[in-house]
C-alpha cells in the first residue's frame, strides 16, 4: 500500500468509480490500524513505573505489533494487485481453442491467487490477536479503551478478509481446493470472532459504570 498518499487520497480513491482499492484492501488496512492502536497503548505503557512488572511483555507484544503492521500494509497492496491480474486476465484473446484454455487458465490461476490474499490477512489477524490480548490485559488502564478499538478492528479485517475469499472461491473451477481454503478460513473466522468478543466483553464490563 502507498503509504505516502494521504488520507483523503486514500478515501477519495475508495470511493471512486475504479474497482481498486477495495473491500480487500480496506480489510488489510483495518488490520494495520488495529496493529498501530496496539502500538500506541504499548508506547503509553512502557516505561510507567506502575506497569514495571509486565514491561518486557508489553516491549515484546510492540515488537510484534510493529511486524504485523507493516504484513498488513504489503498485503493491502497485494489485494491490489492480486485484482488487477483477475482483470488482466479476463482480456486475454479466446479467438480459438488455444488461446481460449491459455486464458481459462490464466483466470483460474490469478483467482486462486486472489484468493490467497486474504487468505493472508486472515492469517495474520488470528496471529496478531494474541499480542492485541496482551495489550488489553496488561497495558496501561486508561488506554484500556483503544485496546477495544484494536481488537474491534481486526475482528473487522478478518471478517472482511473473509468475505473477499468466498467471493473469489466462487469464481474457482476446482471446487476441491476451493473447499479446502474454506475450511481453514473458517476455522480461523471463528477463532478471530471468538477472541474478540472475549475480550471486548471483558474490556466493556470494566468499563461499565
Amino acid at each position: 500500500m502507498d503509504i505516502k498518499k494521504t488520507i483523503e487520497q486514500y478515501l477519495d480513491e475508495i470511493a471512486s468509480s475504479a474497482p481498486t482499492p477495495g473491500g480487500g484492501n480496506v480489510a488489510a488496512f483495518c488490520g494495520a490500524l488495529a496493529s498501530s492502536l496496539g502500538i500506541m497503548v504499548c508506547n503509553l505503557t512502557i516505561g510507567k513505573k506502575k506497569y514495571a512488572d509486565v514491561e518486557k511483555d508489553i516491549e515484546e507484544a510492540k515488537e510484534k505489533l510493529n511486524t504485523y503492521q507493516k504484513n498488513f500494509l504489503i498485503l493491502a497492496e497485494k489485494d491490489n494487485e492480486a485484482f488487477n491480474k483477475v482483470m488482466e486476465s479476463y482480456k486475454l484473446p479466446k479467438e480459438n481453442e488455444e488461446q481460449a484454455e491459455k486464458r481459462k487458465k490464466e483466470i483460474q490461476n490469478a483467482t486462486l491467487e486472489a484468493a490467497a490474499i486474504p487468505m493472508e490477512v486472515l492469517k495474520n489477524c488470528s496471529a496478531v490477536f494474541i499480542h492485541i490480548k496482551t495489550v488489553a490485559e496488561k497495558g496501561n488502564r486508561n488506554s484500556i479503551s483503544d485496546a477495544g478499538v484494536a481488537a474491534t478492528l481486526i475482528g473487522a479485517a478478518a471478517n472482511g478478509a473473509y468475505l473477499n475469499i468466498l467471493i473469489n472461491l466462487g469464481s474457482l473451477d476446482n471446487k476441491t481446493i476451493a473447499h479446502e481454503i474454506l475450511k481453514s478460513a473458517n476455522a480461523l473466522l471463528d477463532d478471530v470472532n471468538h477472541n474478540v468478543r472475549l475480550i471486548t466483553n471483558i474490556i466493556k464490563d470494566s468499563l461499565t459504570l
